[in-house]
């Protein structure tokens, strides 16, 4: 009785628009997330991710200190402060961890300053740091679902070069690849990605959305295509999961899609610890 009780609750939910959008904007969010988190972990961009969600707090709060609505701050904020920090990891002497911490506390750090600034704002500040999947719009949607094409679209197309570079980049560049384009188109569109997933993941969190489903996907699959395509997959339903259990029990979207994320990645290591005692 109890668990028709809760599916009747569940199809109750989904009727209602906010509930629908959610479902949409986890499923497009998710996608995206997975899809370049398998190649994010591979290019060991983890900790840049983390650096990127971090930021993200200062550019909300650049945005609200103007007067602007911070989702049209945070995209191009996002974009020019993944160059930024890429030119400095290419151009100096620094050892990659450090200068990614130094980047991303120092960002925190700012936004909150900034953010106290903003009295009337402080009540929204765990919606920022955790997420809150329930308030995206339809305008949210459509951009995450020409994202989500942009990033199918140039994953598909320039598939083998992407291969090459994250595997072997001495043998990309020997076969032809403009190794420093492919790395700032997919610095680009990760930038723009952890921006858009910020609402529904929150800033703390956002590089675990993008992590945990890519080494899931890893865990599980042999063939890199495979993996490419059940890292987005388990991206999507960890997502989708996270937001039914956030609606159903009124928990913070953000913690409760990361903790279903990491649910699956445990069910996928028990998995392939079986399959490798079974050989």
């Amino acid at each position: 009785m109890i668990l028709e009780a809760e599916l009747i609750r569940v199809v109750e939910l989904l009727q209602l628009p906010f509930m629908q959008r959610a479902l949409m904007g986890s499923v497009l969010t998710g996608l995206m997330g997975g899809l370049l988190g398998s190649f994010t972990i591979l290019r060991q961009l983890s900790f840049f991710s983390d650096a990127l969600g971090h930021s993200a707090l200062l550019g909300i709060s650049i945005g609200l200190l103007l007067g602007l609505n911070p989702s049209w701050v945070l995209l191009p904020f996002s974009v020019l402060f993944a160059l930024v920090v890429t030119y400095f990891l290419e151009r100096t002497q620094l050892w990659t961890d450090a200068l990614l911490n130094i980047v991303y506390s120092s960002s925190l750090a700012v936004g909150i300053i900034l953010l106290s600034f903003r009295d009337e704002y402080q009540g929204g500040i765990g919606n920022i740091l955790f997420g809150d999947v329930l308030a995206v719009q339809t305008a949210d949607l459509l951009f995450s679902a020409m994202l989500l094409a942009v990033c199918a679209g140039f994953i598909g197309l320039t598939l083998r070069s992407q291969i090459f570079f994250t595997l072997h980049e001495p043998m990309a560049i020997a076969r032809g690849v403009n190794v420093s384009a492919q790395r700032t188109a997919f610095i680009v569109l990760l930038s723009l990605v952890v921006g858009i997933s910020i609402q529904a993941i929150g800033v703390l969190l956002i590089s675990a959305f993008v992590v945990i489903p890519a080494c899931a996907a890893r865990l599980l699959s042999r063939r890199f295509t495979h993996y490419i395509l059940i890292s987005a997959g388990l991206g999507a339903l960890g997502a989708v999961m996270g937001m039914l259990l956030s609606a159903l029990f009124d928990l913070p979207s953000g913690p409760s899609i990361v903790a279903v994320q990491m649910g699956i990645f445990l069910l996928a290591a028990l998995m392939s610890k079986a399959r490798i005692l079974a050989s």
